[in-house]
Formats: structure tokens, sequence, C-alpha cells
């Protein structure tokens, strides 16, 4: 599975952003677009840092998980906005917002976050008696998957090009990359067993029962309230201001809101060779997608009506 998910990385996640920045009309209304949703980005990760922050200097986590605590839960802000948030496109007025949300949270995922967690590892093994090196693919990863969006916007704002323009070639990019969702989705699902979706887990996710994997379910259960409460209501908060003062309009409120809802993406999974606790990451992404996903569509279906 760690191959599977070494060839996603390589070799399907960049064309799809390189196919989404190359259809990407950046108007001057977009480039401030880009500014907000790059702030909104980095609170989102801040937010997270401090929340994890929080429960280690409380002592809730064990003193000698507390660095892949922190790796685990940063990493669990990256959301789902190419693969769930791709209804997003769909509607017309939406379309180029959702878009470029979708890149740069895929920058923040595939080349912000890997370069974090490497410095991390980097710092860990510093203090180990016999430190391993990071691999030489996950290193230059973050470099090699900026190459891709840098290509894309050279090309488009000296051509013009898009994916329309290129013909068969554009189709074949489109269907390319449309392969990353299938495998992503089977990537999560061989994270998790079918056990793992019975009410008696469920109720373990909300602490309502314990077994003897307590700290597992407590992972679990804090990165949940971030990413499916807390995140999204400050994020409402927030936008939702915004849009009431008039200072941005509905489709910008609409895709803020929305991305910030959205489950935890799946190719967090791929992520796990930096560092990160895979079974609290799969469980994770299946219960914030299990919650998520129906909020996202009634979300949708109210804001195409009412903005």
């Amino acid at each position: 599975m760690k191959k599977i998910g070494l060839i996603v990385l390589y070799f399907f996640v960049p064309p799809l952003v390189f196919r989404i920045f190359l259809d990407a009309r950046l108007t001057l209304e977009m480039a401030e677009f880009v500014g907000l949703t790059c702030l909104t980005i980095i609170f989102m990760y801040v937010l997270a840092y401090l929340y994890a922050r929080y429960h280690i200097r409380r002592r809730v986590v064990d003193p000698g998980s507390d660095k892949l605590y922190l790796k685990t839960l940063l990493t669990s802000q990256g959301r789902s906005s190419a693969f769930v948030g791709g209804a997003i496109l769909a509607i017309k007025e939406w379309g180029v917002p959702a878009a470029i949300f979708m890149a740069l949270m895929g920058i923040a995922l595939f080349a912000v976050m890997p370069y974090i967690l490497y410095r991390m590892s980097k710092r860990e093994q510093r203090a180990q008696t016999d430190p391993l090196k990071l691999p030489w693919f996950l290193r230059f990863y973050p470099w090699y998957f900026s190459s891709f969006v840098v290509a894309a916007i050279v090309v488009h704002q000296t051509t013009g090009l898009t994916t329309k323009e290129l013909g068969d070639w554009g189709t074949i990019l489109r269907f390319y990359t449309a392969l990353t969702i299938p495998i992503a989705l089977y990537y999560v699902g061989s994270g998790i067993h079918p056990q793992d979706l019975k009410l008696i887990e469920l109720k373990k996710l909300t602490g309502l029962i314990q077994d003897d994997q307590v700290e597992h379910w407590l992972w679990v259960r804090q990165i949940f309230y971030l990413t499916a409460v807390i995140t999204p209501g400050i994020i409402f908060s927030i936008f939702g201001l915004l849009y009431v003062l008039n200072v941005i309009p509905g489709p910008w409120m609409a895709v803020m809101v929305i991305n910030a809802c959205l489950p935890i993406t799946g190719t967090n999974m791929f992520l796990v060779p930096y560092g990160l606790d895979k079974r609290a990451t799969a469980h994770a992404v299946t219960w914030s997608t299990l919650i998520g996903v129906p909020v996202t569509v009634v979300l949708i279906w109210i804001f195409s009506i009412y903005l």
C-alpha cells in the first residue's frame, strides 16, 4: 500500500493540480481571492497547531507520542477539496473560486505540509542516537509538486491555453486526473476495516464507551472535533459576517464555508510515510467523510438557492 501511495503522490496528484491551474483564469478579483484563500488556509493550520499544543500542554497526550500527535493532527486540516469538493465546480458562479481553493489546498497538502513534516522529522532524528534519514523521494517531492504548479501558471499566462484548447490531449488529461479520485478512495478504504463502521465504534469515537485503545480513540475524537465542529464554526462565523457586511460576494462565502465543512482528504494517507499515525488518520478520514459529505450536500443546496 505504501507503493500505491507513492505512485499516486508522484504520478496522479501533480497532474491534477496542473490541470486545475491550467484552466484557472486569474483576474484582479481572483488575485484578491487567492490572497484571501491563502490567509484562510494558513489560519486553519495555525488553529490546528494551537489546538494540538493545547492538548499536549494539558498532558492529554502521552509525552512519548506528542510529536506523532502534533504531525497527525496538523495534517488533518487538509480538506477533500479535489474529491468531495469537486462538486462545487458544477455551479457556474462558484467554479473559478472553487478551482483556486482546490489548487491552493493541494499546494498546502502536497508541497508545504511535506516540507514541514520533513523538517519536523529531521529535528526528531537529531535527538536519536541512530537517526534514520527520510527517503530522498519524500525530501524531493515538495519541489517536484511545486514545479507542476509553476509550469501550469506559466503556460496559461503566456499562451492562454486550457484543457479545452488542447483537444484530445485535454480530454486525456481530464480523464487521467479523474482517476485520482477512485484510487484515493481505495487507498483510504485499505486503512480501515468493516468493523470500524459499527455502532460500537461510533460510541468509542464519542467517548461513551472505552476499551484498551483509549489514546487512539482520543486522538480520533480530537481530530474529528477540530475538523468537523471547531474549524467550520469559526470559518462560518467570519465569512458569514463578511458577507452580511457586503465585504465579500456570496460565491466567495459559499466556497470558503463549504470547503471548511468538507471531510478530511483521504490523500492524507499518502503522507503517512512522513511520520503520521496511519490508523488514527484512517479513522478520522472515515468518520469525517460520513458526517462531512451529507453536510456538504445540504450546504451546496442551500447556498445555491439563497446566494
